[in-house]
């Protein structure tokens, strides 16, 4: 008996490791939903047996001029308007004998169809979007106005991460800080929401963490298996070590010098306005009043003080070289979502109010794609100033950043060369010596404000936790300020049940809502029954889109492979839409697209619709946000800018005052995306005549992306020597 227990011990311990271990690696390795790699809920269309297609139809928005009557409704004025018109019709319809023409009950539900909003969101960020697409799929009447543009701040301007923040994490543990742990948990919970609400504008992204000490391998690890085990069932890929050969391969770029490993953790990437401008526009689909360009002046107040509304102007009537004439929006309560111009807002309610808001800068630098792989990107956890740095592969190029410092608000600030020189130093501290990182190599720079909540205990921005902060002051205003990207809709959703307590309001289902799927497949009303479900509101493009979704744009429009990609992942289903408006290139391949941009997959097609779906106003609404041809190469955005400029002048008949304008502002907006200083004064003939590369030496050192040009030997020339630019005997290539 003693001898049986004996062996069955021993047994036992062995099959219980065994069942332990294979239970992990299970975990570890078990299957896992990618967002993107499902079939399309709604699948394209193909072609009948009788040879018709039939594209899909998807619901239009409203225009902006339509948006703006609406927002002249809310106070009274235009539904006075059509009551006295009807009014008018009833009296002549008695005069003619119709019965049918009493206007008490059709009118008098205009009329209350034209009263004041439950909701005015000042700003068209991330958060304010977000606020706007809740209350509107919770049933309640809500109008959001933006001065700019959307994502023309700090929305447009980020690192690109859809992510939980691995360094919060590490901070949440040495300082025992649970704020910073319930951030990280949050923001890991709305991560997947993210990805599965808009799979055509975010991904996955495996991430690498260079290992250059041998002990640094178990504290990296023990780090990112905790950032999977918070993650959960909202993970998507478990981490893993690399050793060094094998993070080489995956990284060649990398200094092999003193490289241990490397570890993989995986977090989400995504095309920052492009997504605010789907949020936006989706909003606009379940019935909210959106519209950019319209300034708010004033807050309007009751007799007792308490806000009732604001007077806003049209800014596009500036441009237009018009006077705007003000006018009020009203509403049962405004929440301010301004970001770094949340605390403007708040003394326009209350002159005297304490700033909440640190505005601290992030600089980020734009590099060609070969600095990086596509599919990895990588992260410095620890700089020469203790600092983080990212380094990513997006929309073909490499994005580094980010700077964390103190900074004053502006609408467009400019990277400081210091700040760019202090990346690319950072940079060369990782990657092989044989990459010459040069400041010719940047091709655009930009400076973001991140609206931090303050913190009056701290002594830098960076030691701020970015948490957000919901006020409502005395008078009403509510104010949502702070957070990041990833958890804009928990931010939004918080910030609606306030405004619901706050103002009294009564949510309900959404009985008509759109087909924002373009198809009678899916009811998107299904859901809504006047809860938050924003967490499962796909965005507009998401129904259609999947990843083999280009293919059949291909073979349907003829379409180039590397445009086809692009369209989809940048508008999802809606590249049917945006191939259709692309001009025909009259060459055997491609069929249609006519690129803007020689070096990148943006064409004439994406111009149109931005207009005609999205709002565009502005060249730099093209530019910058729509496409995102300002953020990735600021020399090419000005080379484009004419064709932009032509493409919106039919679109939207501007004069040529206005169009004049246009070409002034964004040249002065792409000054803020890195473009050289000489380049401010160039002329649109200067563009089109090819002299828009052109540099003075000093220039040719610092934007330059090669040396002068040496490429031919004096012995295959078939011209005399110095006859040619690139060819004479002092070139080192002869030497």
């Amino acid at each position: 008996m003693a001898s049986s227990r004996r062996l069955l011990r021993p047994l036992l311990y062995t099959s219980a490791a065994a069942l332990t271990g294979g239970g992990l690696l299970y975990y570890i390795n078990r299957p896992r939903s990618i967002p993107g790699s499902d079939p399309a809920s709604v699948p394209p269309p193909r072609y009948t047996d009788d040879g018709r297609f039939s594209p899909p139809r998807f619901p239009l928005v409203k225009t902006r001029d339509e948006q703006i009557a609406d927002l002249k409704k809310s106070a009274g004025i235009q539904s006075a308007v059509d009551i006295a018109k009807g009014a008018t019709k009833s009296v002549l319809g008695s005069l003619r004998g119709n019965k049918d023409t009493s206007p008490t009950e059709q009118q008098l539900e205009k009329h209350e169809d034209a009263g004041p909003y439950d909701l005015l969101v000042i700003g068209g960020g991330a958060t304010g979007a977000g606020i706007a697409l809740d209350a509107a799929t919770r049933g309640l009447k809500v109008a959001m106005v933006e001065r700019e543009d959307f994502a023309s701040g700090t929305s447009s301007k980020s690192t690109k991460l859809v992510h939980g923040g691995v360094r919060y994490l590490e901070k949440a543990v040495w300082e025992l800080d649970y704020n910073q742990y319930k951030l990280v948990k949050e923001a890991l919970r709305e991560r997947k929401y993210f990805l599965d609400t808009a799979p055509h504008l975010s991904n996955w992204l495996p991430i690498m963490i260079p290992v250059q000490k041998w002990w640094q391998a178990p504290y990296f690890w023990a780090g990112t298996k905790f950032y999977d085990f918070l993650a959960g069932s909202e993970g998507i890929e478990s981490s893993y070590f690399l050793t060094k050969s094998r993070a080489l391969d995956a990284f060649p770029m990398l200094k092999k010098e003193n490289l241990f490993g490397a570890l993989v953790y995986y977090d989400g990437a995504h095309n920052d306005s492009r997504m605010n401008v789907s949020i936006a526009m989706t909003a606009a689909l379940y019935g909210a009043t959106v519209v950019n360009h319209l300034e708010v002046t004033s807050l309007e107040k009751d007799a007792n003080g308490k806000l009732i509304g604001a007077k806003v102007k049209d800014r596009v009537q500036e441009k237009n070289g018009q006077t705007p004439q003000e006018f009020s929006i009203k509403a049962k309560g405004i929440i301010n979502a301004t970001g770094p111009f949340t605390d403007a807002v708040r003394k326009m309610d209350e002159p005297q109010v304490p700033e909440i808001v640190a505005p601290s800068s992030g600089v980020h630098v734009i590099l060609p794609g070969y600095y990086s792989p596509s599919k990895m990107g990588l992260i410095d956890p620890k700089t020469s100033d203790g600092r983080v740095i990212f380094f990513l592969p997006w929309q073909g190029n490499t994005i580094a950043g980010t700077t964390d410092a103190p900074t004053a608000i502006s609408q467009n600030p400019i990277a400081g060369e210091e700040e760019i020189n202090w990346i690319l130093s950072e940079i060369r501290g990782y990657l092989s010596p044989d990459l010459n990182v040069r400041r010719g190599d940047v091709l655009a720079a930009w400076s973001g404000i991140r609206p931090l909540v303050k913190d009056p205990h701290s002594k830098n921005t960076e030691s701020l936790v970015r948490n957000h902060l919901i006020t409502v002051s005395d008078s009403g205003l509510l104010t949502c300020a702070g957070g990041k990207w990833t958890t804009y809709r928990q931010m939004a959703e918080e910030a609606v049940d306030e405004a619901i307590k706050r103002y009294n309001l009564t949510t309900g289902p959404l009985l008509q809502a759109p087909r924002v799927s373009g198809s009678e497949m899916i009811d998107d009303a299904a859901p809504l029954d006047g809860a938050c479900q924003t967490h499962q509101v796909r965005l507009v493009g998401a129904h259609g889109f999947s990843n083999t979704l280009f293919i059949n744009l291909i073979q349907h429009f003829g379409l180039e492979s590397i445009v086809a990609k692009h369209l989809t992942e940048s508008y999802g289903d809606r590249a049917w839409t945006v191939a259709a408006l692309s001009a025909p290139t009259e060459q055997r391949y491609p069929v249609r697209g006519l690129k803007i941009s020689a070096l990148y997959p943006f064409i004439d097609g994406e111009v149109r619709y931005a207009v005609r779906h999205e709002y565009a106003q502005t060249a730099v609404d093209v530019l910058a946000r729509r496409t995102r041809l300002a953020f990735l190469n600021a020399q090419a955005a000005l080379e484009a800018l004419p064709t932009v400029i032509d493409l919106m002048s039919e679109e939207l008949k501007w004069d040529k005052k206005r169009q004049e304008k246009e070409w002034k502002d964004a040249v002065q907006f792409l000054a803020s995306m890195g473009l050289a200083k000489s380049k401010l004064s160039v002329t649109r003939k200067d563009v089109e005549d090819g002299k828009a590369g052109e540099y003075d030496e000093h220039e040719r050192k610092l934007y330059s992306r090669h040396d002068r040009p040496a490429d031919m030997m004096e012995s295959d020339s078939k011209l005399a020597s110095g006859e040619k630019p690139i060819v004479s005997t002092d070139s080192p290539v002869n030497k």
